[in-house]
Parts: C-alpha cells; structure tokens; sequence
C-alpha cells in the first residue's frame, strides 16, 4: 500500500469514526465557524481550565477532509496547554500550506499533508483549527 493509500485510509477512517464527536457539557468557549465556499460546519466546544485544553467536542457536517481533520485536531490537543495547542496549530498550517514537511510525531494528522496538493481544500482542513484558535483565546481562561 503506498503511503498515500495509507493516508487516504487514515481520513476516511477519521470521517466514518470520528473521535470526541458530540455536545460538551459546560463549555468555557463553544465557536461555530462555516465554510460558506463549500458548506462545510463546525461547532467546537472547548472546557479550558488553568491554560489546559480538558476536554474539546466537535459537532457539524462537511466534507471528508474538514470532519476527519476535526476528529484527528481534538486528538491532538486534549490534554494539552493552549501554547502547546498553538503551537501544534501553527505547525499544521505550515503543513497544509505546504510551507513545512510533516514528520511522525504528527500522528494521524501526518495524512492531511497531502491536502497543499490541493488548495481549494486547505480552509475545509483549517476549519475546526480556525475553531480551536477563536475557542482557547476567545474566554481569556487561556493562560498558557
């Protein structure tokens, strides 16, 4: 299987199985961004509690690439400081925009690098990112 194979495998398995996909209780800071080009929506519901991302939930509907990319990014930060999570932000931006190379330490997000091929689909990819960033900075309970 080459490795795109395996990527494509790992955004659909996201898609058809996501992960923290739901309503969260008591949220410090609950964001809805859309992606009015293509119909993708987010609701991402964050619970930030002395600089730390406890616990994040997702809720929405789009293509394969924008609900699998919020899957594999709620993974990715829970537990997490938010410069920790900023961090990881600004490196999958560089990533998707094909300003930085993705490595294993990426995990499952490693298989949205080949979305810089193409370009029209880096916002459905940097929605729930776009989320997460209005999310931990938005309630100022964001210490890092």
């Amino acid at each position: 299987m080459s490795l795109e194979a395996l990527y494509q495998e790992v955004i659909i398995e996201h898609y058809r199985r996501p992960q923290n996909r739901g309503e969260l209780p008591n949220p410090t800071a609950s964001v809805q961004l859309d992606n009015p080009l293509c119909g993708d929506e987010i609701t991402l519901d964050l619970l930030v509690e002395d600089g730390v991302i406890v616990d994040v939930r997702f809720r929405g509907q789009g293509c394969s690439i924008s609900q699998a990319s919020a899957s594999m990014m709620t993974q990715a930060v829970k537990g997490k400081t938010v410069a920790e999570a900023d961090a990881l932000m600004q490196r999958v931006q560089q990533m998707l925009k094909g300003e930085a190379s993705a490595g294993p330490d990426l995990g499952d997000l490693e298989a949205l690098q080949g979305v810089a091929k193409f370009p029209v689909r880096i916002k459905c990819a940097l929605l729930a990112w776009e989320a997460l960033d209005k999310g931990v900075h938005a309630s100022g309970r964001a210490e890092a």
